[in-house]
């Protein structure tokens, strides 16, 4: 039953929410989304410039309507307070539809739609992160990518994947290794709501 009090406490909760929780939505194609997230006109190698005048890398997305592992992306790790804000913080995000029709220009010039390229691209399932290089480079942009996520990782693996690309740690060892390196400090900042640099 709905009560004055109650209705209040909603209200304060939702008042006192972080930002980022209260930021996805679904949009017409049904997919959760950041209001945060980069509209942009789908040219990767103006993307990346435009991400790097602000100092940031540039990210791509896939995923796909229905996938559960998208929304939790979306509803937990995106939602926590220390992940959006580092990832916020050094990253512009594209989202693609795996099964979109919107085009896509490749870092060679090639213009596909979302659907394609997500072929093209080797992408076979969603969630799929794609980090890009720092500047434009000629090529397909997996072939040049220095890292992919491939699936959902846990928290502190998929905030370790973002600190791998940031700060270029995938020029010094392989993931795995970092991530293992990494994880204790980051589950503690993750629980407690702390930033991360």
């Amino acid at each position: 039953m709905l009560t004055r009090r109650s209705l209040i406490a909603s209200a304060l909760a939702l008042t006192l929410a972080p930002a980022a929780a209260r930021a996805a939505r679904l949009n017409d194609d049904g997919l959760h989304v950041q209001d945060w997230f980069l509209d942009s006109f789908l040219d990767l190698a103006q993307d990346i410039e435009e991400a790097a005048a602000k100092g940031k890398r540039l990210a791509v997305s896939f995923e796909q309507r229905g996938c559960i592992y998208c929304a939790e992306m979306h509803e937990k790790h995106l939602a926590n307070a220390t992940i959006s804000a580092y990832v916020r913080q050094h990253f512009e995000m594209i989202q693609l539809n795996q099964f979109g029709a919107r085009e896509v220009t490749d870092l060679d010039g090639r213009v596909l739609p979302e659907k394609e390229m997500a072929r093209r691209w080797a992408v076979t399932s969603t969630p799929t992160i794609l980090f890009l290089p720092e500047k434009p480079v000629s090529g397909q942009a997996h072939l040049v990518s220095p890292a992919r996520m491939r699936g959902l990782l846990p928290q502190p693996a998929f905030l370790a994947m973002f600190r791998f690309v940031a700060e270029k740690q995938y020029e010094k060892m392989e993931f795995p290794a970092y991530a293992r390196q990494q994880e204790e400090t980051l589950a503690k900042a993750i629980a407690a709501g702390q930033p991360i640099n």
